[in-house]
């Protein structure tokens, strides 16, 4: 008998995806109630799913935030690993936590490194996620399932929670 995976054992999940990647799509609310989409790196994904980009103090997406605080973090790896993330986005002005997440790729951004005056941080603190995960073993079993519905003629059955799953965070 299959069970379903327990609540805290689909944000583990959830978790584990989330710190294997590098970049995400940040989304915040446009002035004119649009939403505006940009590629990011991540900074840092925290345990808790606290996620820290770093940005310019002058970008629109800072302006954005300070107006309207609810983002959208999309992630995708190829076409096994898929990942939604919404929550509360704030600036933060931290040398410290900026000191510690620094990678010096960002140098690309931020030529003055941390040292950089128009250099801020930003922290999503996650309330609800969704994932896709067919990566790894699941990649293969989700293949075999997919071929066995094409031939069928169904819709593949999908593992809720585990290919699957939406969380509170």
């Amino acid at each position: 008998m299959n069970t379903l995976p327990s609540l805290e054992e689909q944000q583990e999940h959830f978790r584990r995806l989330l710190s294997r990647f590098s970049t995400a799509m940040l989304v915040t609310h446009g002035q004119t109630h649009s939403f505006h989409a940009r590629p990011m790196a991540l900074a840092q994904v925290e345990t808790n799913c606290r996620i820290w980009f770093l940005t310019r103090r002058e970008s629109a997406k800072a302006h954005e935030i300070e107006t309207d605080t609810r983002v959208l973090v999309i992630c995708q790896r190829e076409h096994d690993a898929y990942l939604t993330l919404t929550g509360r986005a704030t600036l933060v002005e931290n040398r410290a936590k900026t000191e510690a997440i620094w990678k010096e790729p960002f140098r690309v951004w931020f030529p003055d490194g941390v040292e950089d005056p128009d250099l801020v941080l930003i922290s999503v603190v996650p309330e609800n996620g969704e994932f896709w995960d067919n990566s790894g073993f699941r990649k293969i079993n989700s293949f075999m399932e997919s071929a066995a519905a094409y031939v069928a003629g169904r819709q593949p059955r999908i593992a809720e929670g585990e290919e699957h799953g939406v969380v509170r965070l």
